[in-house]
């Protein structure tokens, strides 16, 4: 690297000096309507938002597999604040996206994607169709796997890349609008996801600002909660009762969507530096079960607790489950299981570490047992429907010890 730093020290300047924000080949914003958005364009080309300094630097993109970027958004005079920027996905990942659009239209794997988008089920949902309904897009992606009508008309009035926010009639968007939507929904529904489960109604995620191109910018949370591994046994006790609160919100809540978290690690998760707030950042695997379908249509089984099995694999970030019963079942522990097993438990390994976020507790709780005995509960449960009570009576103690360290 450092050898390549050298050799490339002209372009390395004129990196350093250009806005690559402001380009709209950077951006990607020539493959639009097959993107994320456009509602940042005027503030991305007008130069309101630029690359914190390494992050100019093209050589490291190398390092930086999935494409996230820090930034700064706002003028000098008046103030700048942090932004996080996603592609949301490797240059491979978008590549294979373009591959994909051209082999649905044409049968080949290059084509004008402009010229290939009529051609795809991506565009048949004209302005003649009055509903996204789940029909079109089930199974397209962890969100819509099995998608409710309700949810559906959610994600249609939420949906921020368009100046007709509000409606749920899929008709009263313009036709790139509606390929947007679509592709995205497809390819990478995070940004969906924290539009339609927002951050200023009390939902647990980052906050969407908006695209341009295949570039998204979310709000700045904080660093990852892996950097709080080794935090101070108070702070660790606190992240770790914010965490299974966030589970329990996820699973039950009055608008009665089940949200499920497919992928659970400690860099999917970051902590707000002045309010200490635990914060999903990575909410690509996602899936929401409607409740109200699933008593309403009362598949096999439908009000059966179901328990996740532990996966003792010997892997990071293990997690067995079967979207089928997520989709099926109204009592479900899975956002318990994940907590437990991947962040908190002694099971828990990542980046070479084990022990979990509640690693090393002081020899007084040590030597209670009662939290070792909750944790394992948790992950790997003994008693029939152990977890869900685990679960419980874990909240329950870890608020309690917040308390008493506080």
């Amino acid at each position: 690297l450092a050898a390549a730093l050298v050799l490339n020290t002209h372009s390395l300047l004129a990196s350093l000096q250009r806005n690559e924000l402001s380009e709209r080949r950077f951006l990607q914003l020539n493959k639009c309507p097959a993107c994320w958005g456009t509602s940042w364009c005027r503030k991305f080309l007008n130069g309101q938002l630029r690359l914190e300094s390494w992050g100019r630097l093209r050589l490291l993109d190398f390092f930086n597999v999935k494409n996230v970027y820090f930034a700064r958004y706002g003028e000098p005079r008046e103030g700048s604040r942090r932004v996080v920027l996603k592609r949301l996905g490797s240059a491979q990942e978008l590549a294979d996206i373009d591959t994909k659009i051209c082999r649905r239209a044409t049968g080949r794997g290059r084509c004008d994607l402009l010229q290939a988008l009529p051609a795809t089920e991506f565009a048949s949902l004209n302005g003649d169709v009055r509903l996204l309904t789940p029909g079109a897009v089930e199974g397209w992606s962890d969100l819509v796997h099995c998608p409710s009508q309700r949810l559906l008309d959610r994600l249609v009035r939420r949906y921020a890349e368009t100046k007709d926010s509000g409606s749920f009639l899929l008709r009263n968007l313009k036709d790139s609008e509606r390929m947007q939507l679509l592709i995205t929904l497809a390819f990478n529904p995070e940004p969906l996801v924290l539009q339609s489960f927002p951050s200023d109604e009390g939902w647990p995620f980052a906050k969407y600002l908006g695209a341009c191109g295949r570039m998204v910018a979310v709000n700045y949370v904080g660093e990852e909660l892996w950097s709080y591994f080794n935090a101070p046994w108070e702070k660790r006790v606190d992240l770790a009762w914010q965490l299974m609160e966030i589970a329990e919100q996820l699973t039950n809540n009055d608008f009665e969507f089940a949200l499920y978290l497919l992928d659970v690690s400690f860099d999917n998760f970051a902590v707000g530096p002045r309010d200490g707030k635990v914060i999903i950042v990575d909410a690509e695997n996602v899936l929401v079960a409607d409740k109200r379908l699933i008593r309403q249509n009362k598949p096999e089984n439908w009000d059966v607790w179901y328990e996740s099995k532990f996966d003792d694999c010997d892997k990071e970030a293990c997690l067995s489950f079967s979207k089928e019963i997520l989709c099926a079942r109204v009592t479900v522990d899975h956002n318990y299981y994940a907590i437990c097993q991947n962040l908190l438990s002694r099971h828990a390994t990542w980046r070479g570490t084990s022990g979990g976020l509640l690693h090393d507790p002081p020899a007084e709780i040590a030597k209670e047992g009662r939290l070792e005995a909750l944790l394992d509960e948790c992950a790997n449960p003994k008693k029939r429907y152990g977890r869900f009570q685990a679960a419980k009576e874990l909240r329950e103690y870890l608020a309690q010890l917040s308390n008493n360290v506080r």
